[in-house]
């Protein structure tokens, strides 16, 4: 079980932007926090922007902000995040954009203040690498792209 205490992240709205909200949870249950956009966009077809949202942060040492494309979009229009999950390291200090992508066949238009992703604020486990001459055996061994099945409609 995890923490119920909040972690606290330092956020600085960005000259310009004081009218914007910060990062909010939609319901007490949300995992992921609703980040506006602090420019309009117009999103053509196939068309990729990084959408300003006029915040800078410090993230805390030993974790991370993940990005994450909001589903009603993505499903309703097409717009989503292509670098899913995108990842804000804790060193960071820049204003935090969102890498978006326009799937749908209809220009998209982004309007300041529109909820644009969602903020996940994630532990990282950092990694040592421990260089070997093999690896244990496992039951899927070296089986890689949909070895394990997956659609009833492809053989397995």
């Amino acid at each position: 079980m995890h923490s119920a205490e909040p972690v606290p992240v330092m956020v600085k709205r960005l000259p310009g932007n004081e009218d914007l909200p910060l990062p909010a949870y939609a319901t007490a249950g949300a995992a992921g926090m609703d980040v506006v956009s602090a420019e309009d966009v117009d999103l053509a077809p196939g068309a990729r922007h990084a959408v300003a949202t006029g915040l800078a942060m410090a993230i805390p040492e030993g974790f991370e902000i993940q990005v994450r494309p909001r589903s009603g979009l993505a499903l309703k229009h097409g717009v989503t995040v292509p670098n899913t999950p995108g990842t804000i390291d804790s060193d960071y200090r820049g204003e935090l954009k969102v890498i978006m992508i326009n799937l749908g066949a209809e220009t998209f238009s982004i309007r300041r203040g529109d909820r644009v992703a969602q903020l996940v604020l994630a532990p990282v486990t950092r990694a040592s690498w421990l260089e070997v001459e093999s690896l244990d055996e496992t039951a899927r061994g070296e089986g890689g792209f949909g070895s394990t099945g997956g659609l009833a409609a492809l053989p397995g």
